[in-house]
C-alpha cells in the first residue's frame, strides 16, 4: 500500500530490531542447521522489499514464501539464494513462479506428473519438495502411514525422484512430548522414503519446525528449521526478542459528553458519568477488530484511555476524562509505546483475541508502513 502525507492510521516498523532478532534466532540454531526465513504475508506485513536486505546483511541461504506475488517480490529485492514455496501450488502457480525459481512441495501424485510436465516443457532444474504429513497437519502432505499412502509415494519417486532435494513436513505442536513423537516420525519416514528409492539421505534436506519447535528447545533432528515469527518478537522477550512493528493513529475529536450519553452504535455503551471522549482515527478497516467492544484500550500520552461503545469502520471512541492533556493530533498507540502502560503482546492478543502473527500481518497489510532504524533494541 503506498504511504498517504496524512495517513489516519500507520504501522511504524523497527528494522534494527528485525536485524536484532534475527541474530538472536541464528544464534539459537544447533551446530550446522540451516535456517529458513519465512516471509509469507508480506513478511507478516513489515514488507518483503524492507525485509529481504536485512536477511541477505546475515547470510540467510533461504527464503520461505507461498505466492508468486511473494517470489517476485523477494526476487525484485536482490535474493538469489533458494526460494521454497510452503505450500502446495496449482499449475498455473507452478509455471508462474518458474522464472523465479521457486522450489516447489509435492505431496500427490497428481502434483508430481504436474511438476514433471512442466518443468519438462520450460527445461528448467529447480528442485523439488516431499512433503510427508507424518501425523502432522493433513492440509498437503502425503500420508505414508498407510499402504496406499506408501504407494502413491512410490509413483511419485518414479515421476520425479531425480528432482527432489529435500523432504518436509510441519509438526502440528510443540509441546516437547507432542514435538518429540512428531520428530521420530518424521526421521522414520524420511529414511523409509530413502529406503524405498535411490535417494541418498545424505544428498537430501529434510525441513520441519518453525519458530515454535526452535524456541522450543527440543533436538527434533531436522537440517532446517523454517522460521517467520522469530523475525518479529513475537515470542521469548526474556531472551532479547523485541516486537518490531507499533500501531498508531491519532486523536481527530476531543468533546465532553453527560451521564447517560449513548457511544457507538446500537447504544451498546452508555456513560455512567460525565466523561471527556476522544475519537480516533482507526477502526476496522484498519485492523482494530469489532471483538475488542468495551475490553481494549489505546496509549495516549503514556496513560491507557479505554475504548467505549462499537467499533466503527474508520473510527473508535476513548475515554480520556484522566488524561486532562489530551487534544486534537495526539497520537494514539493502539500496539506499543514505552513504559510500565505499553500495549504490548499479552494486552494486544487479550483485547483482540486472537495471536500476533495474525495482528501484525493485518495491520500491515491494511496501513501505510514507516520504517525506522537505530531506534534501540
Amino acid at each position: 500500500m503506498a504511504q498517504m502525507s496524512e495517513p489516519s492510521a500507520w504501522c511504524l516498523i523497527d528494522r534494527d530490531r528485525i536485524s536484532r532478532n534475527l541474530e538472536l534466532a541464528l544464534g539459537l540454531l544447533p551446530q550446522g542447521v540451516r535456517f529458513c526465513a519465512v516471509l509469507k504475508a508480506d513478511a507478516y506485513g513489515h514488507g518483503i522489499a524492507q525485509v529481504v536486505p536485512l536477511l541477505r546483511e546475515q547470510g540467510v541461504p533461504c527464503i520461505g514464501i507461498t505466492s508468486n506475488a511473494e517470489a517476485r517480490a523477494v526476487r525484485a529485492a536482490g535474493f538469489t539464494g533458494t526460494m521454497i514455496r510452503l505450500r502446495a501450488a496449482t499449475p498455473q502457480e507452478i509455471k508462474g513462479a518458474l522464472k523465479d525459481g521457486v522450489e516447489e512441495q509435492v505431496g500427490s501424485l497428481a502434483t508430481a506428473r504436474q511438476l514433471r510436465a512442466i518443468h519438462g516443457a520450460a527445461k528448467t532444474i529447480s528442485g523439488l519438495h516431499l512433503a510427508l504429513n507424518a501425523d502432522g497437519m493433513s492440509r498437503d502432505g502425503l500420508e505414508i502411514a498407510t499402504k496406499a499412502g506408501q504407494q502413491e509415494c512410490l509413483q511419485i519417486l518414479d515421476e520425479i525422484g531425480q528432482r527432489i532435494v529435500g523432504v518436509c513436513t510441519h509438526f502440528p505442536a510443540n509441546d516437547p512430548e507432542p514435538l518429540q513423537e512428531s520428530a521420530a516420525l518424521f526421521t522414520q519416514q524420511v529414511s523409509w522414503v530413502c529406503d524405498n528409492s535411490q535417494l541418498e539421505r545424505s544428498a537430501l534436506l529434510s525441513h520441519a519446525g518453525s519458530t515454535l519447535t526452535l524456541l522450543s528447545g527440543v533436538p527434533v533432528g531436522t537440517d532446517m528449521y523454517r522460521c517467520g515469527a522469530i523475525l518479529y518478537g513475537f515470542l521469548k522477550p526474556e531472551l532479547g526478542f523485541l516486537p518490531t512493528m507499533e500501531l498508531q493513529a491519532r486523536v481527530v475529536q476531543v468533546g465532553d459528553y453527560p451521564a447517560g450519553s449513548s457511544v457507538g452504535y446500537d447504544r451498546d455503551s452508555r456513560l455512567e458519568a460525565d466523561r471527556r471522549l476522544a475519537c480516533i482515527s482507526i477502526g476496522y478497516a484498519g485492523g482494530y477488530g469489532r471483538i475488542a467492544q468495551d475490553r481494549g484500550a489505546v496509549l495516549i500520552r503514556d496513560q491507557l484511555a479505554p475504548v467505549l461503545g462499537k467499533v466503527s469502520m474508520n473510527t473508535i471512541v476513548a475515554d480520556v476524562s484522566d488524561i486532562a492533556a489530551a487534544q486534537i493530533g495526539d497520537v494514539a498507540t493502539v500496539f506499543g509505546g514505552s513504559g510500565p502502560q505499553a500495549i504490548g503482546p499479552d494486552r494486544a492478543t487479550a483485547q483482540f483475541g486472537t495471536i500476533l502473527p495474525d495482528l501484525f500481518s493485518d495491520w500491515g497489510m491494511r496501513n501505510p508502513r514507516i520504517y525506522r532504524d537505530h531506534k534501540g533494541c
